[in-house]
């Protein structure tokens, strides 16, 4: 049987960058399985005109390789879109341009096994098996990236909710009931407002956007704060106690789960426009969480127990839709069942993740790619440290450093400097 350098499981845009950056290794021998069949990166949420929150370079490979063949700039000179994208002077991509620009990279890849599902994984002394239906690949790695999964508050169990990620899949049926509750706070939440916001005329809904958070927070995007995507931090995170981490993981979720400062502005405006012919039927709620839910069967319709945290007051609001747009989970595989015990878990079940990605007891032989939150911090589903990653981890596989790793890149410090304190300044 033939043992691979690696076997990446999952084809998400990491792994796809991956697939990208060894393409044209011929010392590297990877194969990628992925059980769709085809790239497709949110399609519940390709809205028309939205865009991704980060600049074209945070594409596949630019950060990796400025001169690889697979960068978006080279997509869009192929595909006859470099000018326009020129003279539309915008860093961002459109949500389906990034997409498409995905498909076109997966398209070049003989690397991808496209319909190809992994049941288990196993170890047979000295390489995995990654068993599929119909094959088993044998590897000396293995890369997971299988992505995260919708998360649903455990209150909402009955009914027939939506998570965002299938938004444009109901958005008709949405449309021909008269209101509609939109649960959540992030970029997603409002892109979904405002895309429904836009054809209330047409439809007469009553629109309610309601979410826990205290204000509908923009995304910060300031130079220094977004020195916090560098090696720097990833290092200085990671040595933080568990506790620590994961207190800050829900302190910064303003820094990459915020709105698009430009988009809360265009939903203000779009309000202001609206009530110029009378009263929007909308309502806007912060700092409201969702206790539970009743699901009335023959009513087709939702009670939301709700309660408003800085008041301390507990009420109900009726809908006939509910969308969650409540974000992701990561996840840990089944298929991972027989080799748990060359893994390393943290307290909270979690895989303990090292700083160069990876999970294995040995270390250098299993990677993850957005499984590491917990530990990396909001470079884990930052678009532009995957190259980065996929840097790190391509020299996890090798053992060279096949592109250029960068150990320090930010002006700023972070933690407190070793040196100790002259006893002259320590007060008695």
């Amino acid at each position: 049987m033939r043992t691979h350098d690696f076997v990446a499981i999952g084809v998400g845009p990491f792994n796809l960058g991956l697939a990208a950056l060894t393409a044209d290794l011929p010392d590297v021998d990877g194969v990628f399985l992925e059980q769709r069949a085809e790239f497709n990166w949110h399609p519940g949420l390709m809205i028309e005109g939205v865009t991704i929150q980060v600049p074209f370079m945070a594409d596949l490979v630019t950060m990796a390789d400025p001169t690889n063949r697979f960068s978006f700039l080279n997509y869009l000179k192929q595909v006859g879109r470099l000018y326009p994208f020129y003279i539309r002077e915008s860093f961002y991509p459109l949500r389906a341009e990034y997409n498409e620009y995905c498909k076109w990279v997966a398209g070049q890849l003989s690397s991808i096994r496209w319909n190809t599902r992994v049941d288990t994984v196993t170890h047979d002394g000295e390489a995995y098996l990654v068993h599929t239906a119909n094959e088993t690949y044998r590897a000396r790695k293995l890369v997971l990236g299988i992505g995260t999964a919708p998360r649903v508050p455990a209150v909402v169990d009955q009914g027939e909710f939506v998570h965002s990620a299938d938004y444009l899949h109901t958005k008709g049926k949405l449309q021909r009931l008269d209101s509609i509750t939109v649960i959540g706070s992030g970029q997603s939440a409002a892109e979904i407002y405002l895309d429904l916001l836009n054809e209330i005329d047409a439809y007469g809904y009553h629109l309610s956007w309601i979410t826990r958070s205290p204000r509908y927070f923009p995304m910060e995007y300031t130079k220094l704060t977004l020195e916090m995507t560098s090696p720097e931090y990833i290092r200085y995170h990671h040595g933080l106690p568990m506790e620590v981490r994961d207190r800050l993981g829900r302190e910064q979720r303003n820094l990459y789960k915020g709105i698009s400062g430009d988009l809360v502005d265009t939903i203000y405006d779009t309000l202001y426009a609206k009530s110029l012919h009378g009263e929007v039927p909308t309502t806007l709620l912060t700092g409201t969480e969702l206790e539970g839910v009743i699901w009335d069967e023959a009513e087709k319709r939702y009670t939301l127990a709700l309660h408003h945290t800085e008041q301390g007051r507990s009420f109900t609001a009726s809908t006939q839709g509910l969308i969650l747009s409540t974000g992701y989970a990561p996840r840990v595989p089944s298929f991972l069942d027989p080799v748990r015990d060359r893994i390393n878990w943290d307290a909270r079940g979690r895989f303990d993740v090292a700083v160069d990605y990876t999970v294995d007891v040995n270390g250098g032989e299993v990677f993850v790619q957005n499984a590491e939150e917990h530990t990396h911090s909001l470079t884990a589903p930052d678009l532009g440290m995957g190259p980065y990653r996929n840097s790190v981890i391509l020299k996890g596989i090798t053992g060279r450093e096949v592109y250029r790793v960068e150990e320090s890149i930010a002006f700023q410090q972070f933690g407190a400097p070793k040196a100790d304190i002259p006893k002259a300044l320590v007060k008695s």
